[in-house]
């Protein structure tokens, strides 16, 4: 495991929430653009990451322990943030958190993650405000399991920042049918179905129990969200 670190940088990348689509590099990975602001740490056994760009207001606090908590507003343009704390590298776990999320207009409570080899970014959504991707979904058809109803989708990014640099990758998403707030989500149980479905994943990189709110246009996005893992 890699010592505990703290990492700044003013330098990552434009427009990459102007999609449901979060870019959290890893160290060791490339910064793109140059009107963001990062921040990752490892504490107390979690790993915190932190990005926003562009106009608004983005105060993700990284609480103790395995809480964290955000307030947002957006009044349109390219910006957006995500935040959250979780594992790194992520994989198969039982990611049981509580709390509360209240958002208006474009956002998403999600497990958000990486994998490598093939490069996939990946959201299992337990609960969203209003769902406005720029890339066309393809639906893959829905699952159920003991934890609920979800609805799978994919997406293709082209020429988009990635952990690897500016790529071409797709997305796969798990979005529950029924919102909830709290509970378990267990995520080898949504490899699974992917993985039934044709859709492969590659080695594991970070996967945090995200916050995330974007805009694109006139869209606006406000809210707050505060989280625990159990």
């Amino acid at each position: 495991m890699l010592p505990s670190f703290l990492l700044t940088a003013a330098t990552l990348f434009t427009g990459a929430l102007t999609a449901p689509s979060g870019f959290l590099p890893q160290i060791g990975d490339l910064f793109h653009g140059s009107n963001s602001n990062a921040i990752q740490t490892r504490q107390g056994g979690y790993f915190w990451s932190s990005w926003s760009e562009g106009g608004g207001t983005f105060r993700c606090n990284n609480g103790g322990g395995s809480a964290y908590s955000v307030t947002w507003q957006s009044s349109g343009g390219s910006s957006g943030f995500v935040c959250g704390k979780g594992w790194s590298p992520g994989g198969n776990r039982a990611v049981t958190y509580s709390g509360t999320y209240e958002p208006k207009g474009p956002s998403y409570l999600a497990v958000y993650g990486w994998t490598r080899n093939p490069l996939i970014e990946y959201y299992i959504m337990d609960a969203h405000g209003d769902l406005l991707p720029n890339e066309p979904w393809t639906s893959k058809g829905n699952f159920t399991i003991d934890e609920g109803t979800y609805e799978v989708f994919t997406s293709t990014r082209v020429n988009k920042p990635s952990i690897i640099g500016t790529t071409t990758f797709q997305q796969y998403w798990s979005v529950r049918t029924e919102q909830r707030v709290g509970g378990t989500i267990s995520t080898g149980k949504h490899f699974d179905a992917w993985s039934k479905l044709g859709l492969r994943l590659g080695g594991h990189d970070y996967m945090i129990l995200a916050t995330e709110g974007y805009t694109s246009g006139s869209t606006t996005s406000n809210g707050t969200s505060s989280i625990t893992l159990g």
